[in-house]
């Protein structure tokens, strides 16, 4: 196909067109942009470095991927918190001296009759035995079941004697009518009146009062009766009063006079 006559040229003008000055000037890498290097940063990244959204990403992602592992955690650690806030904290233990075995009232403690226990500080009852030094021989005012922890106010002598006025003394007495001595309990006041040993008065043999108002310490039958722990009639009818010196020598050996009964009486702030 014959070229078309260029414009540029005139008439009658074929082949290609001429360039213009300016485009054969122009250097040939100046049509391409060049790329920008990029400048390192001050904490040692370049521009691409990581940003704080793309490091949420990344976390975001390694959630998902281990999502079973962090719910496991979760759990573990929700179980120790309620354990440790369900268990109770350790406590400071007590050792004391409980029975043995089953105790009858009257019997005298061996150092086989009392074992010791550790118990929490708030179980252990005031005046506890907490140590088997200066109770052996002694004879219990009460009786003990198993494991019962005895108190120095169950054991005749001191131990009943607790806060009573100096000198005063523990006297047993056989009470004539041993069915009577359920009718008074430790703390009561009784008066303990002799009658003659036949029962019968005449001139020099009037019931005489022994003692007046003085506070039971301990009966045969405190604790139960007395057949579910004594095994013997020794003890039967028997009661512990506190006396004072006077009232002590006046009912010492009385029951071998004659017959011992007791009146209840009131506390004297009660009359």
């Amino acid at each position: 196909m014959p070229a078309r006559p260029n414009a540029s040229q005139g008439p009658g003008s074929f082949g290609p067109s001429p360039i213009p000055r300016n485009r054969l000037l122009a250097p040939v890498s100046a049509a391409r942009p060049r790329r920008l290097q990029a400048l390192p940063s001050k904490a040692g990244g370049g521009l691409n470095a990581p940003t704080g959204q793309s490091k949420h990403r990344r976390f975001g992602g390694w959630l998902n991927r281990n999502r079973r592992l962090v719910i496991a955690l979760l759990l573990s650690v929700t179980v120790g918190v309620a354990v440790h806030q369900l268990t109770p904290a350790s406590e400071r233990r007590a050792t004391v001296l409980a029975a043995a075995r089953d105790l009858p009232a009257g019997s005298s403690l061996t150092d086989s009759d009392l074992k010791p226990v550790e118990v929490l500080p708030d179980g252990v009852p005031a005046g506890a035995l907490t140590s088997r030094a200066g109770y052996g021989g002694k004879q219990l005012a009460s009786p003990l079941q198993k494991g019962q922890i005895p108190t120095d106010a169950q054991i005749l002598g001191p131990g009943l004697l607790t806060g009573t006025a100096p000198a005063t003394a523990a006297v047993p007495l056989r009470m004539a009518d041993p069915a009577s001595i359920q009718l008074i309990s430790p703390g009561q006041l009784v008066n303990v009146v002799l009658t003659a040993a036949d029962g019968l008065e005449g001139p020099g043999r009037k019931s005489e009062l022994l003692a007046a108002a003085v506070p039971v310490l301990w009966t045969s039958t405190q604790g139960g009766k007395a057949s579910q722990w004594l095994g013997a009639n020794e003890a039967d009818g028997l009661v512990v009063v506190a006396a004072n010196p006077q009232q002590t020598e006046s009912l010492a050996g009385a029951s071998t006079r004659g017959k011992l009964f007791f009146v209840l009486v009131n506390p004297p702030g009660n009359r």
